[in-house]
């Protein structure tokens, strides 16, 4: 096994699941994911850090992927604690595996800034779920000052193998309303304690509108 493949399967995802569990994410993830219910589907579902805020008397069923293995059985482990009715697979956001309109939630956190092609997820996302669904939205990208955002662009190449490819300078709430989902904003700012360069968070709810 080469280093890059050691560090990407064993040091990675830890270091992932530490970054994306401090206070100030937990926080948001509190405040958002509650909002979940029906049929729910999580992209980026490994490590089960939002299973715990999830209002279990609101959720009937909970599916999703990741692509990495480890971090998809702590997700299992949680999940498995919940007593729900749980289908969660290893895959990616660009070919999600589960029909058209299965959803009536979906959960996407700290996951865009990763994936390999966002336009693609966006849309598969959009098609998992039901008319009139919701895409619940928690995620860190390109900052709205000219100053930081320069400074994301420098960085990027050097953070982005460290970071399991995850970039700095990708748009959140326009490349969902590119996406054809209507946004509802419930917040944005930067992540307290943390370089803005990394910290610069998005979150709300993006409605698929019925046909």
């Amino acid at each position: 096994m080469s280093l890059k493949n050691w560090y990407d399967a064993h040091v990675m995802p830890r270091l992932i699941t530490l970054a994306c569990g401090q206070p100030g994410i937990e926080k948001r993830r509190s405040q958002l994911v509650p909002l979940a219910d029906g049929s729910v589907f999580e992209i980026g579902c490994g490590g089960g850090l939002n299973q715990q805020f999830y209002d279990t008397e609101r959720v009937t069923s909970f599916s999703g992927i990741d692509p990495h293995q480890k971090l998809l059985e702590g997700a299992r482990h949680e999940a498995g604690r919940k007593g729900w009715r749980v289908d969660l697979r290893q895959g990616v956001g660009e070919a999600i595996p589960f029909s058209d309109c299965s959803f009536d939630t979906v959960v996407c956190t700290y996951t865009l800034c990763s994936v390999e092609d966002p336009a693609q997820v966006l849309s598969e996302l959009r098609r998992i779920l039901k008319p009139g669904g919701k895409l619940l939205f928690l995620e860190h990208g390109k900052a709205p000052d000219a100053g930081v955002a320069k400074w994301q662009e420098r960085i990027e190449p050097i953070w982005k193998p460290l970071a399991g490819g995850c970039h700095l300078t990708r748009p959140i709430g326009s490349a969902l309303r590119g996406a054809g989902f209507a946004v509802e904003p419930l917040g944005q700012s930067y992540l307290p304690k943390t370089p803005r360069v990394m910290g610069w968070m998005e979150w709300g709810v993006a409605r698929k509108e019925s046909a």
